[in-house]
């Protein structure tokens, strides 16, 4: 397992309870180069939703704090009301990639009483790590089944594939 600088942060806010490395992975965030266009027409952050189970295990959501975070460095509004996970599903870490789209399939809906809100929406969600695009692709959906016109993406990172060269701190910092 990589052990350099984004993934200690990462799990520090995961499973350490380090909120307050929030803020500065969200700077880093919100770096990322965006066309004007989509620039100007983000309605919302929406993080991706924890299972009951999980978020009262860690008693919050590590892609609602990056969100929150983020939406005062885009000034662009945070909705937390919009996506819910309506069953809990296993961990995805050990999974394969064809696993992981199983285990997520369905696993998220649209609040019903948000729906107007939603419709013809761009809606950026928000996650800490992508590896396989498995939760990602099944949130979008969700988004999209309830009226978002677009949904795009950001996290803060990408998990390593096997043949990725390996990135040095020095890399991550200059970059």
């Amino acid at each position: 397992m990589d052990e350099g600088t984004g993934t200690a942060l990462v799990h520090a806010l995961k499973y350490d309870g380090w909120h307050a490395v929030a803020r500065p992975m969200a700077r880093r965030m919100a770096r990322l180069d965006w066309p004007l266009d989509v620039v100007r027409e983000r309605t919302a952050l929406v993080p991706v939703p924890l299972s009951s189970t999980r978020r009262r295990e860690r008693g919050y959501n590590q892609a609602e704090r990056l969100a929150s975070a983020l939406s005062a460095e885009w000034a662009i509004p945070l909705w937390t009301d919009v996506l819910e996970r309506n069953r809990d599903t296993r961990s995805q870490v050990r999974l394969t990639p064809s696993e992981r789209a199983s285990n997520v399939s369905g696993a998220f809906v649209t609040a019903g009483a948000v729906r107007t809100r939603l419709r013809g929406a761009h809606i950026v969600l928000v996650d800490d790590v992508i590896t396989t695009a498995a939760t990602i692709n099944a949130c979008a959906q969700a988004l999209a089944d309830g009226g978002a016109r677009i949904v795009s993406c950001v996290t803060f990172g990408r998990a390593p594939e096997p043949g990725d060269r390996a990135v040095s701190d020095y890399d991550f910092i200059r970059n």
